[in-house]
């Protein structure tokens, strides 16, 4: 079946996209991006995700390439045509296509949009979770401004590098203080060993994770509570528990850190109860 993308107003085949040599998302990194959890063809936390991309795009000064209505139809569009079910959809905002400049272009130019999506596999991901994933730690490196969703991602794709060199599914950022600030990709939670969530508050250098917010919803719903501080990667190993969120990951444990094990090196029974907690809430409210 052929791949179809959105690109700057129009849908084109996957194999024929392709953006301009001076746009400054390819140049500069001077853009933005959201992804989506696509779950019965629907797109699942879609108020969180809208809500960060114009608060990133605002951060920025880029202007807003249409209205949320006409961007809904839009990304609805990109998974009917490919006729994806359960997936992953990509969005990209950029400044646009200018002469090359640090400075803004004056006057401003057209953001480039761009939407992608491909299918996952739930079945298999389900089992994957079931078994447990393992982690690696790297040195936090990246710029002061995480919290904006910034397509600048060179230290996040050395982590990953890192992480699969060693086997390991996620690289867990740790600041100066040893305190880990989340995953190349990923919020990180623990269950301490007093049995307390506890996950790394967004007033420090880590991305609002629409998924995270989700999840915290899900945990006050089942009357549990989460110590917003962060942890150590000692801690992190000596836990009951490990487990990251994300769009991509969803809820998944993990069961090794740095290669030593975490609690007993086993999967726990609250991250997958949250894992089919949160994905039975993101089904229901997915648009």
């Amino acid at each position: 079946m052929s791949r179809y993308a959105y690109v700057n107003g129009a849908f084109v085949r996957h194999r024929d996209a392709a953006v301009h040599i001076e746009d400054r998302g390819y140049q500069l990194s001077d853009g933005v991006y959201e992804v989506w959890s696509v779950m019965d063809g629907k797109l699942a936390d879609a108020e969180g995700h809208f809500a960060r991309l114009w608060r990133s795009l605002d951060e920025l000064r880029i202007a807003h390439p249409m209205t949320r209505a006409a961007l809904t139809v839009v990304l609805r569009e990109v998974v009917r045509r490919n006729r994806v079910r359960e997936g992953l959809l990509y969005l990209q905002v950029s400044r646009g296509v200018a002469r090359r400049d640090h400075a803004f272009p004056n006057p401003e130019v057209t953001p480039a949009v761009v939407a992608t999506i491909r299918p996952v596999d739930r079945v298999a991901s389900d089992a994957k979770a079931a078994k447990g994933y393992t982690a690696v730690t790297v040195p936090e490196n990246r710029w002061g401004r995480c919290d904006i969703k910034s397509i600048g991602l060179l230290p996040n794709a050395l982590a990953k590098q890192a992480a699969r060199e060693k086997g390991a599914l996620e690289a867990f950022f740790v600041d100066e203080l040893g305190f880990v600030t989340e995953g190349a990709s990923s919020n990180a939670w623990i269950v301490d060993q007093d049995g307390a969530l506890r996950t790394r508050d967004t007033n420090a250098n880590i991305l609002r994770g629409v998924t995270r917010n989700s999840l915290l919803q899900v945990i006050a719903e089942q009357g549990l509570t989460v110590n917003e501080r962060p942890f150590t990667v000692a801690e992190a190993q000596a836990a009951r528990e490990c487990f990251i969120s994300g769009a991509g990951s969803l809820v998944s444990p993990i069961v090794a850190i740095d290669g030593k094990p975490v609690g007993d090196g086993t999967v726990g029974p609250l991250a997958m109860r949250l894992r089919n907690l949160y994905m039975q809430r993101a089904r229901e409210t997915a648009i």
